[in-house]
């Protein structure tokens, strides 16, 4: 198995944006989580045979949100069950800015983790205000500090654009102060408004204003050029790395390979079948005591399937999807499948093409999700 992810769903305050499977660690059983985490790890992994991931990923929710005994309690079993002999390459924590205290990273670090994501997602005060977050601009150059004192020599800092109010400038500032911490990835999503969250209900009610399209893509364009400039490589649409600091765990699901998902409402990926666990924290569990895991739906997916998902999760990376691999894994030529939509989206410069490799152009870049489309069979 390539990779582990862990969710944690536990925040201590929700942002408005927000639509991951999160709840408010307030009042939560936090303690018997960790517990059916604990045993649905040892039961799934002991059911496929002596795994060990290559990389393994903590994400939320927020984690750090723990408390130090906590954090410690998950810490050690995941290094125990998943990384018992420090052969994982890649062990990363998402974390936020206002949670990033010496104690906390003392545990990580001493555990094995040795990459941090951190939820900045803006410098500017005013707008992480604005969009519900509970740090400040100086509690981000505190947590960098603090993780860089500890030891940590592989941070990416998350940044959003297109956020309500936001303008260039705001933007230009929020790279330059993000450049100024030297982390060794950048991620950089545009803001998405999804149903159940408090950003959906403005907008319903009419109390938000979305960013022009237009600026949208300025803004785009702009972040691109000024990372690429800086060393930056836009290895996939949305996040750049320094050399050989790329997002291990991440590229798995891009180069759709298989990972464990623990936790609740998590997703995974194992022999072929992707599945899908209980998202509410009393659901997972329940279902994890009485089974041992906590999958609702679990599915094989079909040749078709498994097909377009290499095609639209690699076509992701700027790398682009690699023609050898695809015909090692489905025994026929990409061109055998998709002529007619690799001819019109070479004609519309939305593709590129080379011996080795079907890729997005810098055209395609901004028009992914209409490439991506063209890759979904009837």
């Amino acid at each position: 198995m390539k990779g582990a992810y862990i969710h944690i769903p536990f925040c201590d305050h929700i942002c408005y944006y927000c639509d991951f499977n999160k709840y408010f660690l307030k009042y939560q059983p936090v303690d018997e989580y960790l517990a059916a985490l604990e045993q649905e790890i040892a039961t799934v992994t002991g059911a496929v045979g002596d795994v060990r991931p290559e990389t393994i990923y903590i994400g939320g929710g927020t984690p750090t949100a723990l408390n130090p005994e906590q954090m410690g309690m998950l810490l050690d079993f995941v290094r125990r069950s998943l990384n018992p002999d420090g052969r994982v390459k890649e062990w990363t924590v998402e974390a936020n800015p206002e949670n990033l205290d010496g104690e906390k990273l003392r545990l990580m670090k001493a555990a094995g983790v040795n990459r941090l994501s951190i939820g900045v997602q803006t410098f500017n005060d005013r707008l992480l205000q604005a969009i519900g977050r509970a740090h400040d601009r100086e509690a981000v150059f505190r947590g960098v500090e603090a993780a860089r004192r500890v030891g940590f020599d592989n941070l990416s800092i998350d940044l959003m654009f297109g956020l309500p109010g936001q303008t260039m400038e705001d933007l230009k500032a929020s790279l330059s102060d993000a450049l100024s911490l030297a982390p060794e990835h950048v991620s950089v999503y545009s803001l998405q408004i999804e149903p159940r969250t408090i950003f959906y209900n403005r907008l319903r009610q009419g109390r938000l204003r979305r960013v022009d399209e237009d600026v949208e893509a300025d803004m785009y364009a702009f972040l691109i050029d000024f990372l690429e400039q800086r060393g930056y490589t836009h290895y996939e649409i949305s996040n750049f790395a320094l050399p050989g600091k790329e997002s291990r765990h991440n590229l798995i699901y891009w180069d759709n390979e298989e990972y464990f998902g623990f936790g609740a409402g998590a997703h995974g990926y194992v022999h072929g079948e992707r599945y899908i666990n209980a998202s509410s924290v009393k659901g997972y569990i329940r279902r994890v005591r009485e089974d041992g895991d906590a999958r609702i739906e679990s599915r094989r997916l079909t040749r078709t399937e498994k097909i377009e998902e290499e095609m639209f999760l690699g076509l992701r990376k700027r790398s682009g999807v690699n023609k050898d691999a695809f015909y090692e894994k489905f025994g026929a030529d990409v061109h055998a499948v998709y002529s007619e939509a690799i001819a019109r989206l070479k004609e519309q410069g939305l593709l590129y093409e080379d011996e080795q490799r079907l890729a997005l152009t810098k055209k395609g870049v901004f028009l992914g999700n209409e490439v991506f489309q063209a890759f979904l069979m009837d």
